[in-house]
């Protein structure tokens, strides 16, 4: 399996040439996802599975804007999962969120 890697593909797209919203959208990138990467793993260790689909669904978002087009569908999956309190998909999910963070840590 190719592991797919993040990319600004899509925010340059949406910023055109405009160098400070692409500046922008990526410091809102990296100010959201520690916390919501933390309320994720923290509702999904207390098992609270709805809370944790809800959270799931934020991310996925971020997914897509970051060219992530299997780990969104992986995301689309594992939030479905969760609302029926099923974690199966979540050690695919969670190597995602790592495979951001350390993307997010370079640009």
């Amino acid at each position: 399996m190719i592991v797919e890697q993040p990319n600004l593909s899509y925010i340059k797209q949406l910023a055109g040439d405009d160098k400070a919203f692409e500046d922008k959208f990526i410091i809102i990138l990296k100010d959201e996802f520690p916390g919501e990467k933390e309320e994720y793993y923290n509702t999904l260790k207390e098992e609270r599975f709805q809370d944790t689909a809800l959270i799931v669904h934020k991310l996925k978002h971020k997914l897509n804007i970051l060219g992530l087009e299997q780990g969104y569908g992986i995301a689309v999956e594992y939030e479905e999962e969760l609302k029926e309190g099923n974690t199966h998909n979540s050690a695919a999910f969670e190597s995602i969120l790592k495979t951001i963070e350390t993307y997010l840590k370079t640009i």
